[in-house]
Parts: structure tokens; C-alpha cells; sequence
């Protein structure tokens, strides 16, 4: 045997033994208890482990509660206090209700905390602030970019139904020479200021709110109608004297919801109001 083989099946030996000796190791460390981590699994579960037919509640553990009795409630309305001036401005320069914009927000700050448990209970839940999403949706209120693209649309076209009237497509403008997605993607998802996010779903509720009224129908005290169209878009705004309300389905608190009836609930509720008003 050539001496080049002799070394590679001498190696390939010691290989295959040091395999053996590693799961030899293992087993008895496992049989033993040596591999064990005191408390690793409770740690990692605390969350869920209270009472496994119970769900987490504000000060208490119950099979369900309200939606307004939830650790994500407490974080997504402290969050939006904290943006509670930049709202105001949103309201004042597009004329979009304060608190209607609060109810498109709640129900997708809600359902992206609910799904990302692990995120939420590490960051979000201790800091108290909203989630800016930044994958397929965008911003505090998960727009995706052809929403954003549309509703840029819609404040150049005068001829469009959810022309927003003539004073709003100042207020998104670009400054010249800037790459368009980019600087959407960057307005949209930026953490530290949410404007854009806000400004963009104050446009949205506008230009439908526009195009329902030009049908003969007033929505702009309809929260579960303008939250339901948020949630389905654009190609869903159909106005009739008997809109529904629906949406995705979020469940909290043990509840299922849907994404239009949950932002109606809040803002029907006396949550928030002092900043909020109806």
C-alpha cells in the first residue's frame, strides 16, 4: 500500500475513534446528569409557565381577559404617549382625528407583540415604546411600500377618489436628488422618529375617509370601517351604507379579535382619552 494511502487511512481511523470517544462521553454525561443546566428550561418558559391553562393578564393570570387588561396594552398605550405630540402634529397637518390614527396603530402594535413573544417580553415590554416593523410591513402601523406608493399617488392625482385634497402632497415630498424606496424605506422604519409612519397612515384614513364622502358616505367617526380598510387596503375600499367590520384575526388576552373591531373597541373605550379625545 502506497505510503500517501496509508496515511489517509490512518487518519480516517483516528477520525472515526474520536467519534466514538465523544459519543461515549456524551452518553454517560447524559446518564450520569452531568449535561444538565439547573433552571435553563424554567428561565428560557417563565413566561408561559404560570399556569398552563392560563394566559398573562395585568396583575393576574386568568384563561382570558380584555384586550385593555393585557402586558401588550400596557406597553402599546405608554408607547403611544410617549408619541403623543408627534400624533398631534399628524393630526394637525392632515386634519386626520388623533384618535382614529391611535386605532389603526393599536391593532398592528398589538398583533406584531403577541407573535413576537420573545422580542416583545426582552425589549419592547421593559423600554415601553412601539415597534417598528421592517420586513414586509412597515412602521409603527405595518404599511407595506406598495400602500405607500399608492397613497403617494393618490395626493398627485386630483382626478383619483381618495384624492386627499391639495395641501397634502407638500407634506410628503422628497428632497431632489434622493433615491425614492430608499428614503421611503428609511421614513417608514426609522426607530427613533416615527412622523413618517404616522404621517403616511393619517394620509391613508384621509383618502379614504375622501373617497367615502364622495359617495355620500361619511366615515370619519366609523372607526371600525377605516381601521377594517387599513388592515385590507386599498382594493377593499368599496362604499355602501352597510360596511362591515373585519380584518386579520388577533388574539390577546385569550381573545380572538378581529383587526377592525379591536381598533373600534379602543376608540369607544375611555383609554387615552385625556390625549386622545373622541
Amino acid at each position: 500500500m502506497p505510503v500517501i494511502l496509508k496515511r489517509i487511512f490512518f487518519v480516517l481511523v483516528c477520525i472515526f475513534a474520536l467519534i466514538g470517544v465523544a459519543f461515549t462521553l456524551v452518553f454517560v454525561g447524559m446518564q450520569f446528569g452531568l449535561l444538565n443546566v439547573r433552571g435553563t428550561i424554567k428561565e428560557r418558559n417563565q413566561f408561559f409557565d404560570r399556569n398552563p391553562n392560563s394566559i398573562p393578564c395585568l396583575n393576574t393570570t386568568h384563561k382570558e381577559c380584555a384586550w385593555n387588561q393585557t402586558p401588550e396594552w400596557d406597553t402599546v398605550r405608554e408607547g403611544l404617549r410617549k408619541d403623543a405630540e408627534i400624533i398631534a402634529r399628524v393630526s394637525a397637518e392632515t386634519g386626520v382625528s388623533k384618535r382614529m390614527i391611535a386605532s389603526v396603530v393599536i391593532p398592528e402594535q398589538i398583533r406584531f407583540f403577541t407573535s413576537e413573544r420573545e422580542v416583545f417580553k426582552s425589549y419592547f415590554e421593559p423600554l415601553k415604546i412601539l415597534g417598528s416593523l421592517a420586513q414586509f410591513s412597515l412602521g409603527v402601523s405595518g404599511i407595506k411600500q406598495e400602500t405607500a406608493n399608492a397613497i403617494e399617488l393618490n395626493t398627485q392625482n386630483v382626478t383619483s377618489p381618495f384624492f386627499p385634497g391639495p395641501n397634502m402632497r407638500a407634506l410628503i415630498a422628497y428632497p431632489e436628488g434622493v433615491e425614492h424606496d430608499a428614503e421611503l424605506y428609511r421614513r417608514l422604519t426609522d426607530p427613533k422618529d416615527h412622523y413618517f409612519s404616522y404621517l403616511y397612515t393619517a394620509l391613508f384614513i384621509k383618502e379614504v375617509e375622501a373617497q367615502w364622502k364622495q359617495a355620500g358616505y361619511d366615515i370619519t367617526q366609523n372607526p371600525g370601517t377605516v381601521v377594517t380598510l387599513f388592515n385590507l387596503g386599498f382594493q377593499a375600499s368599496k362604499p355602501n351604507p352597510s360596511p362591515i367590520t373585519a380584518g386579520s384575526e388577533i388574539t390577546t388576552g385569550g381573545k380572538a379579535y378581529l383587526f377592525g373591531e379591536l381598533g373600534a373597541l379602543f376608540y369607544h373605550s375611555d383609554e387615552l382619552t385625556d390625549i386622545f379625545p373622541k
